[in-house]
């Protein structure tokens, strides 16, 4: 499975830190963000990665050139900014056209079963072209708020609103199917907003799976440091979910 792991975000509610270093790089616990995603990803079997790049990009470059990762990785430069999905339309030919493929936001901190994320996919709804990672969060007027149906499905999406139904999230991680890629290019746009363009245009079709373990937006001063905290707790009491290793995704 190819991933697209997108790190061309400012990170403005994190500055000053990123003043000098590109929010996918801020470290955590002395690895940077963007390492945990290859990390944990890599242990599993996957090892084509695209990374989009924007803001002080050639310490993206360099961090990558510079891994062991970097034989994984594929970087493209974005001059301007071309949100979540017109990235993955501009980059159409790196997706295999009849295979999914996985999105993730790379500025978040997540660790999970990745394993079990992908079978989820793989037993999804015959009707789902998508699957959503979501977390219980403590602040749900802040995030996407799913409502589901008997089946997982997402039903109806809320976009940061007061007053949410529920406190069950949007993760920011997906995996789509091929069809995805015809969606976008339908659209005959290229700054697409993920949230506001696409998933409205996909309710009922978007099965689920639910991370148990930890997922947190590090994009403000306060969430950033809590995650230094939290982060050896969750490595401490879930080591089995949070690197799985010597397993090897198959199913796709």
């Amino acid at each position: 499975m190819k991933v697209l792991l997108l790190a061309a975000g400012l990170g403005t509610r994190l500055k000053p830190i990123t003043n000098t270093i590109p929010k996918c790089l801020v470290p955590i616990n002395g690895k940077p963000l963007l390492e945990y995603w290859l990390e944990n990803l890599s242990k599993v079997g996957i090892t084509d990665f695209l990374i989009n790049t924007h803001y002080l990009n050639n310490k993206v470059e360099s961090f990558i050139n510079n891994s062991k990762y970097k034989d994984m990785v594929t970087l493209t430069y974005e001059k301007n900014l071309l949100n979540t999905a017109g990235t993955i339309l501009a980059n159409e030919d790196f997706f295999n056209t009849d295979k999914p493929f996985m999105i993730v936001h790379a500025d978040n901190l997540c660790f999970c079963d990745f394993d079990a994320f992908v079978t989820s996919h793989k037993n999804r709804s015959k009707e789902a072209q998508m699957t959503m990672m979501l977390f219980k969060t403590n602040t749900p007027s802040s995030c996407g708020i799913v409502e589901l149906n008997e089946k997982d499905i997402v039903m109806k999406f809320h976009e940061k609103i007061k007053n949410p139904p529920s406190n069950l999230a949007n993760g920011a991680v997906y995996i789509c199917e091929p069809s995805i890629l015809k969606f976008l290019a339908s659209l005959d746009k290229k700054e697409i907003d993920f949230s506001l363009d696409v998933l409205p245009k996909f309710m009922g079709k978007i099965n689920t799976f639910l991370n148990n373990v930890y997922l947190k937006d590090i994009g403000t001063i306060e969430s950033y440091a809590l995650s230094q905290i939290e982060i050896l707790s969750i490595i401490n009491e879930h080591p089995a979910k949070v690197i799985k290793k010597n397993h090897v995704i198959t199913n796709f």
